[in-house]
């Protein structure tokens, strides 16, 4: 199996198939209705606005506060975001309250510390939509100085390649930005709830035979100071979580797996 990685036509804005339906060409449906963006979040009471600013025009920001203490649920309040409280700490913990409390037919996640734009969303539902893709992944490509450190890129490319291993998939990124139908990805039934969920949505889906894509994004320095790749020790507990998933047999059906949640 293959990821496919695709220049963006010349007519078109960055990642935009080319054979797009006429009522989803850039011109008539600039903003795609019908999008909740899942927003997990700890303490980025001084990323939020930025962030929620570039949501774009129609769609839903969901942030889900994973215990914060600096605010940030009420500044996501402020600026228009549906709070979800999800009492359990842990990335996936977050991603998945969010896909669970989401309502449209295409959910997109994006991080919350404005390193990534959620503006650059809008050709990933247009590409699920469309009927391109099942699952759209941005591969992150840095700009500015110190927007991703050595550690946390060396570590990504190491599960890329087991990735690759594993699933056959020739993804270069596990970025959280990405886009897929809601009730397709409820149907992977998703059980880890740390750092390898972003990560276990891609290798469950792979099972499934999902056609995954990646289009290049900008990746800006975070504001603020990074949960799990920030330091070496992090990233290490983070990689650990990912090769645990890695370790998992191809998929059964989803309704057996829903009951056994990976702490």
């Amino acid at each position: 199996m293959k990821a496919v990685t695709t220049p963006p036509p010349a007519d078109l804005p960055p990642g935009l198939p080319a054979d797009l339906p006429a009522d989803l060409s850039p011109g008539l449906s600039p903003s795609l209705p019908d999008v909740d963006v899942v927003l997990p979040c700890l303490d980025e009471a001084g990323a939020l606005p930025w962030v929620l600013a570039r949501v774009p025009a129609g769609w839903r920001a969901l942030v889900v506060d994973n215990g914060s203490t600096d605010g940030s649920a009420d500044v996501a309040r402020a600026h228009g975001a549906t709070v979800v409280t999800e009492p359990h700490r842990g990335f996936g913990a977050a991603c998945h309250a969010g896909l669970r409390a989401a309502t449209a037919d295409v959910v997109c996640f994006c991080d919350c510390d404005a390193s990534l734009d959620p503006s650059l969303l809008v050709p990933f539902v247009a590409e699920v939509r469309a009927g391109a893709a099942d699952l759209v992944l941005g591969r992150r490509r840095p700009e500015g100085r110190g927007a991703w450190p050595a550690h946390a890129r060396a570590g990504n490319v190491a599960l890329a390649r087991m990735l690759r291993r594993r699933t056959g998939l020739r993804l270069h990124d596990l970025g959280p930005l990405r886009a897929a139908r809601r009730e397709a990805l409820l149907g992977l039934g998703l059980t880890d709830r740390r750092s390898g969920y972003p990560l276990q949505m891609v290798v469950r889906a792979a099972d499934a035979g999902w056609r995954v894509t990646e289009h290049d994004v900008p990746y800006l320095p975070r504001t603020g100071a990074s949960k799990v790749t920030g330091t070496w020790r992090g990233t290490w507990h983070a990689v650990r979580d990912m090769r645990r998933v890695l370790a998992e047999a191809p998929a059964g059906r989803a309704d057996d797996r829903e009951g056994s949640r990976t702490r």
